[in-house]
Formats: C-alpha cells, sequence, structure tokens
C-alpha cells in the first residue's frame, strides 16, 4: 500500500514536472534573451521612426503657423502706402465673395422658401379670418350683455323703488 502511495506521488511529480517543462517551452519564445533582444531592437527602431515623424509633424505645424511674410522678400517703403490700400481692397473684395456666395448658395433653396411662405401666408390668412369672427362675436356679446345690464337695472329699479327708466 506504501509503495502505491509513494508510486502516486512520484507519477504526480514527474506529471508536474513535464507540465513546468511544457510551459517553459511555450513562453521560451517570450521569456529567453535572444528574443526579448530582438523585441527590444524592433521597438526601438519603432520608436525611433514614431518619433521622426512627430518631428517632421511639428516641422510642418511651424512652418504652417509662421506668417508668409517672414518667409516673402521685404516690400520697398515707397511701396507701403499701395500695399495698405491693396489689402484693404482685397478685404472688401472677400468680404463681397463671401455674401454673393452665400446667395448663390441658398438659390436652390429659393422654391422651398417661396412654398414655406405661401403655406405662411394663407395659415395667417385663416388666422385672420377666425379673428374677425371672434371679434364679432365679443362685440355681439358685449352688446348683448349691456342689454341684459340695462334690462336688468331697469327691471331693479321698477321692483325697488317703484320709479321707471323710460
Amino acid at each position: 500500500m506504501e509503495e502505491m502511495v509513494n508510486m502516486e506521488a512520484e507519477i504526480n511529480e514527474i506529471k508536474l514536472k513535464t507540465e513546468i517543462m511544457q510551459l517553459e517551452n511555450e513562453t521560451a519564445d517570450i521569456t529567453h534573451h535572444f528574443y526579448l533582444g530582438e523585441k527590444c531592437k524592433m521597438l526601438q527602431d519603432m520608436n525611433r521612426h514614431l518619433e521622426a515623424i512627430l518631428k517632421e509633424k511639428r516641422d510642418l505645424r511651424k512652418r504652417l503657423i509662421r506668417h508668409r511674410s517672414q518667409e516673402s522678400l521685404p516690400i520697398e517703403a515707397t511701396y507701403h502706402k499701395c500695399i495698405v490700400e491693396l489689402l484693404n481692397e482685397a478685404v472688401t473684395f472677400i468680404e463681397k465673395l463671401e455674401s454673393h456666395l452665400q446667395a448663390v448658395r441658398s438659390i436652390p433653396q429659393i422654391p422651398h422658401m417661396m412654398s414655406n411662405m405661401d403655406t405662411t401666408l394663407s395659415k395667417t390668412e385663416v388666422l385672420m379670418i377666425e379673428l374677425e369672427e371672434l371679434t364679432e362675436q365679443i362685440l355681439k356679446w358685449e352688446e348683448l350683455q349691456k342689454e341684459v345690464y340695462s334690462s336688468n337695472v331697469c327691471n331693479t329699479a321698477d321692483l325697488d323703488f317703484g320709479l321707471s327708466l323710460t
């Protein structure tokens, strides 16, 4: 019986060792210094490449942000007044161009806007007719209330004092 227990313990120990060896075999490419060194070199190369791209991007951004006047030839002082006038004209032209472009862009929407205006106009006319009818009803009701009030006042005067207002 003791031999059986010892054999089972040995079998379990051998199974455990084989599992450990299988794990070492499966993870050898991950943990081995040669493979780790290769992966580290690849990562460093990729890092240098990305740093170069970022540097190019920063340089490009700086060039785009820098004013064009810093890169162009200087203008003689005698032409400064003309340049200022030209810039004013250019600004005015651009402002007018933007408004004209907006007008041109809105041209395809004109039929839709016209139909909306027609619909709104017809709704407004219907509301005006209803308002006029309501006004007439209010005026009739007001006259009726005046008649009822005056007849009530006359009846009250007849009853209370025996006097007639008419």
